[in-house]
């Protein structure tokens, strides 16, 4: 018997991959090349972090060291991620991750459309707060100003009704 024909020695990845449950996201090929891999990487160490409940650097790098090639095999890093994450957090990560990753291939820059959205939300915020701050200063200074005015009319009406 040949080891091909032995099913002692049959492909373990092959039968994962039949077993496995698969986000449809993940038939999608993505182009590294086209990705933006540094603006990716804060989000993928905080949702590890996240899924672990601690940071584990080897897994985060684990991950980078995957999406460094120029066409990343989706379903072979989700079953390589299982070992670490779990089936269900894995197929998780990777159904958010994914996503992403296709966005960011689709935009110019490499950078997912929902990391620009949150950014433009991020400084609409930052916006409204500056705005707030600045009218409560002048509405303080205002104050400050009816109330030095005001105990300077009280001065001089003082001063007017003193008898001399």
């Amino acid at each position: 018997t040949s080891a091909e024909q032995d099913n002692r020695f049959s492909n373990k990845q092959k039968k994962l991959l039949k077993q496995l449950k698969f986000a449809e996201c993940l038939e999608k090929k993505v182009d590294m090349s086209k990705v933006n891999l540094e603006v990716i990487k804060p989000w993928i160490t905080k949702r590890v972090t996240e899924i672990l409940g601690f940071e584990d650097d080897v897994v985060i790098e684990f991950i980078f060291n995957q999406l460094e090639v120029k066409n990343p095999d989706s379903k072979m890093m989700q079953i390589n991620l299982t070992g670490f994450l779990n089936g269900k957090n894995a197929r998780e990560f990777m159904g958010e991750l994914w996503p992403l990753l296709l966005s960011a291939q689709e935009n110019i820059a490499g950078i997912p459309t929902a990391f620009l959205e949150l950014k433009k939300e991020e400084i609409k915020q930052r916006q409204i707060e500056q705005e707030k701050l600045a009218s409560m200063k002048k509405q303080d200074e205002d104050k400050e100003k009816r109330d030095k005015e005001d105990k300077d009319n009280r001065e001089k009406r003082d001063r007017s009704r003193s008898p001399r």
